[in-house]
């Protein structure tokens, strides 16, 4: 019988979120494939999980992945996780699940850390529909994106890296209006946990002399929604 292939996620900062399942998974596969297997180290040890850990990321998940579905048909069960979060969200994974489909193995992904949902909701904005964009292009497609998004009804989150982040507040006063209401969260579950609200200008105003470490969830109001005139308008006004 194939093995099964766990998708497990990880504290994005606070080791506390860390759940029992994912411990006990991460303890009883028989593998463990990480993302950057220095930055996933502490973190096992401070579980005390002592499985063989190996090397997947986005330079090497097209190769890698034929090698984990034969080790995965074996009979062997393989937990995949990541730098932190939830793999396969802006993270490698997606190729892998795929590839492990197709050849009808099991794949079962934990429910667990993953930054943009305390982002969305601590932003305030309505949480019943939203786009989630990950980090958008950074040259080819990028203002092709900004210009879709600028009509976008939704509240989109996107993520960003500190040293682009007031470049991308500046495009969004250029796509979607400086006076338009974002949410901008770092640092989530850990010490100097932050989030910002107002204006992309205010916010923009307010990293200018703040610090910018950590990785940014940035959570966009969504464009105001057109007021439409239909048949029962018309009847009203001729009243």
């Amino acid at each position: 019988m194939p093995g099964k292939l766990y998708l497990v996620p990880t504290p994005i900062g606070n080791l506390e979120d860390m759940t029992f399942r994912a411990i006990r998974v991460l303890k009883e596969a028989d593998l463990i494939l990480a993302e950057d297997t220095r930055t996933s180290a502490p973190m096992l040890k401070h579980f005390e999980i002592h499985q063989k850990v190996f090397s997947h990321h986005q330079h090497n998940e097209h190769q890698s992945s034929n090698e984990i579905v034969k080790f995965l048909l074996e009979g062997k069960n393989i937990a995949l996780i990541s730098d932190a979060g939830t793999p396969a969200i802006s993270d490698p994974g997606f190729y892998l699940v795929r590839e492990a489909l197709k050849f009808n193995i099991a794949v079962e992904c934990l429910p667990g850390a993953t930054a943009f949902v305390p982002a969305l909701v601590n932003s305030g904005f309505p949480t019943d529909k939203f786009c989630f964009e990950g980090f958008l292009p950074l040259k080819k497609g990028r203002q092709t994106r900004y210009k879709f998004l600028a009509l976008e009804e939704r509240t989109i989150i996107l993520y960003e890296s500190p040293h682009r982040l007031l470049k991308t507040l500046d495009e969004m006063a250029t796509y979607f209006g400086a006076d338009r209401q974002i949410s901008v969260s770092r640092e989530l579950t850990k010490m100097f946990e932050e989030t910002v609200r107002g204006t992309v200008a205010e916010v923009k105003q307010y990293f200018e002399t703040h610090p910018m470490k950590g990785e940014f969830v940035m959570c966009v109001a969504g464009a105001p929604t057109k007021p439409t005139k239909g048949k029962y308008d018309r009847d009203e006004e001729e009243e």
